[in-house]
């Protein structure tokens, strides 16, 4: 079967039919100058796909409401585009995103998957969502994330438990494992999530992706509702490097509402584009983490990967550093972050300012509520318990910083360009269970950038036939994503670990037409597209 769209009925007509399968902006792009593509044949063939094994087929649960103007948005691209066809098309030109479901799109609502925030129509775009559609995006869906973006394990009381798309025994990492599953399964094609601790770059690696965590003060979180400020960002979750650089170029850049963003904005190239070099790791000295890598019986099949992928990093003429400072990823988890001290304060700000007809207007009003999920109930009493420990949190702040120097020191002293580590010291867990051993606090703790790649698949078994992905994880100095981008692009050309899921295989469309209709299907807070002959 071939998931793939037919020539528009004025176009040549002799070119290959478009496959939206992996497809990358690249390749979309070069479609619809040759009139092989539409952006609305592109949009169809997403929600057909959604259709098919989102609530359907291994149920994946990864989005949580369809954009019911997708389509008109794309008509109106394609009007545009037919009235001068010699313009050049826009960096996102017709391009489909997935937006995690915490962030504010206008027209449709924004509940971080709580059933209390149901309701909460978001009357503007926030920053980088009029970013996306101003470079030419269509918004397709939300996605489905841990509940309050306060999880790892892709939970919530609207839409469920999201699944693995490589093995549907286990969860998607989290907490923009909506975004990971859905960008996995070829249901658009590029995605957008949130990291407070490791809820990018987790998704990435348990999803065979790309997931960049961009340094604090690059990209705006206007329009974010938070987990706490200090540690919050907004970043791509993509398929390939290359679609994470022309992301990027998009939503980096100066924001007044978020005066943090006053500090990225120097730094910004012409292009991130400008980096993908496959000579990229000629030269480059990266430091391997002992600490950040496992030693027990579970950490093997993650150490295998890990080997493997190191060792064709190391071919492609990179120094690799054995870096054994004991730097302890579980004891900086237990005394570096500040997220839990903020959450209270900067949830409040945000659900303070919502529209009187949502019923909840603070974290003790969520609590009182009853109504968010069990893994979330216990994080919120925690929250509300620590606000009050101001030299608590200003011990944090201060380890925070001290990490920082820490690790500059470190990196400046073996003249090196990054580290690297597993992002997940073993594989992603079955559903059911808690998220552990993941390494994300290193970017979390300090603001630093932080990128993760596929690296390589687990030995095959029952449940996953094909491997259980395993993502490698580059961390480097405040706003070095070129280098981290050349890092990686490279590493990415060398590798070749990425591959679709076995769950959610091609489908033939055959010229299928697709329509609205006004049957809502559950988990899906917009229309539903039927297929008319």
């Amino acid at each position: 079967m071939t998931n793939t769209l037919q020539p528009k009925p004025d176009g040549p007509g002799n070119h290959a039919p478009f496959s939206v399968v992996e497809a990358t902006v690249a390749s979309a792009h070069a479609a619809m100058r040759d009139g092989r593509l539409t952006a609305r044949q592109l949009v169809r063939g997403y929600l057909e796909r959604i259709s098919a094994y989102d609530q359907s087929g291994p149920a994946l649960r990864s989005i949580l409401r369809l954009n019911s103007q997708a389509l008109a948005d794309a008509g109106r691209i394609d009007d545009m585009a037919g009235r001068d066809p010699a313009r050049a098309l826009r960096p996102l030109h017709g391009i489909p995103v997935l937006i995690k479901d915490n962030l504010e799109c206008g027209g449709i609502e924004t509940t971080a998957g709580a059933s209390c925030l149901s309701g909460n129509m978001s009357a503007d775009d926030a920053f980088i969502v009029r970013r996306l559609r101003e470079a030419g995006a269509i918004v397709l869906a939300k996605t489905n994330l841990h509940e309050l973006a306060s999880g790892g394990e892709t939970v919530s009381t609207l839409s469920g438990q999201t699944l693995n798309p490589y093995d549907l025994t286990r969860t998607p990492g989290g907490s923009s494992g909506g975004t990971g599953a859905a960008i996995a399964a070829s249901f658009g094609l590029l995605g957008i999530g949130t990291d407070g601790v490791n809820s990018i770059r987790s998704p990435a690696s348990a999803n065979n992706l790309v997931g960049l965590r961009p340094t604090m003060g690059l990209v705006s979180r206007a329009g974010l509702m938070p987990c706490g400020l200090t540690q919050d960002t907004i970043g791509p979750i993509t398929r390939t490097v290359a679609d994470t650089a022309v992301l990027l170029d998009v939503i980096a850049g100066y924001d007044p509402a978020d005066p943090v963003t006053s500090q990225g904005e120097p730094h910004i190239p012409a292009s991130y584009t400008g980096c993908l070099d496959p000579d990229g790791l000629k030269g480059a000295r990266i430091g391997v983490l002992r600490h950040f890598f496992g030693n027990g019986d579970a950490h093997r099949p993650v150490n295998a990967v890990m080997q493997a992928a190191l060792a064709i990093v190391a071919a492609q003429g990179a120094e690799l550093i054995a870096i054994d400072d004991a730097i302890n990823p579980e004891e900086l988890l237990a005394s570096t972050l500040v997220h839990h001290y903020e959450m209270e304060r900067d949830l409040d700000a945000y659900l303070a300012r919502l529209a009187s007809g949502v019923r909840v207007r603070s974290t003790k009003d969520i609590i009182a509520a009853g109504t968010v999920h069990p893994s979330v109930a216990g994080t919120l009493t925690t929250a509300v318990a620590l606000s009050g420990r101001a030299e608590e949190y200003r011990e944090r702040l201060q380890r925070q910083q001290a990490l920082r120097m820490r690790l500059q020191d470190l990196m400046a002293r073996h003249r090196l360009d990054a580290l690297a580590f597993p992002h997940q010291r073993r594989l992603v867990v079955p559903v059911g269970e808690t998220q552990a051993e993941r390494n994300g606090v290193l970017a979390s703790a300090t603001g630093f950038p932080a990128i993760v790649i596929p690296a390589g698949f687990s030995a095959p078994d029952r449940n996953a036939p094909r491997g259980v992905p395993v993502g490698l994880e580059l961390f480097g100095r405040p706003f070095s994503e070129t280098v981290l981008i050349r890092l990686a692009y490279a590493a990415e050309q060398a590798l070749r670990a990425r591959r679709p899921p076995y769950s959610t295989p091609a489908l033939e469309l055959g010229g299928t037409i697709f329509h609205c209709c006004s049957t809502t299907p559950a988990g899906h807070g917009g229309d539903k597209f039927a297929e008319t002959p």
